[in-house]
Formats: structure tokens, sequence, C-alpha cells
């Protein structure tokens, strides 16, 4: 799949993954996608979910296989 924006957010703890999430989101155009490479646990637990709760689409969610996942996220126009 291809992204307009790759975000690692691998280095960062809950909340801080949403907030930088969010910020990387608010510099793309509606329908651009950006692919999210983050953390098992908490951050795969809650992004997808926050991201969904603001209107945003989760695309595809894959198991990197070392502890992390890569999320594409479309960004929804929110109004």
């Amino acid at each position: 799949m291809k992204s307009d924006a790759f975000l690692d957010i691998t280095d960062v703890v809950c909340p801080i993954t949403f907030v930088k999430t969010k910020v990387a989101l608010e510099d793309l155009d509606d329908g651009q996608i950006l692919e999210l490479r983050l953390n098992d646990g908490e951050p795969v637990q809650n992004v997808p979910r926050s991201l969904k709760d603001e209107g945003h689409k989760v695309l595809t969610l894959e198991d990197n296989g070392d502890g992390t996942f890569t999320l594409w996220i479309e960004k929804a126009g929110l109004s």
C-alpha cells in the first residue's frame, strides 16, 4: 500500500502516541494516507480506536513480527 506520509511512534508512549498521530494527520489533506509504525500493547489497542472515534478510516493493521505494527490510516474530512 502506498502512503502519503510515514510516522514512527515506537519511541513514545500513550497518550503521546495519539497526539503525534493527530499532528501528523493535520499535515495531510482529506483522503491522504498516513503509514504509522507503533508498538504492541497500549499503542496498538488505543491509537486505532481513537482514530476511528475521530472519524478517520483505519485501512489495515499489519503485525511486523518484531513487537511492532504498521497501521494505514486514511484522513477523513472532519468538519
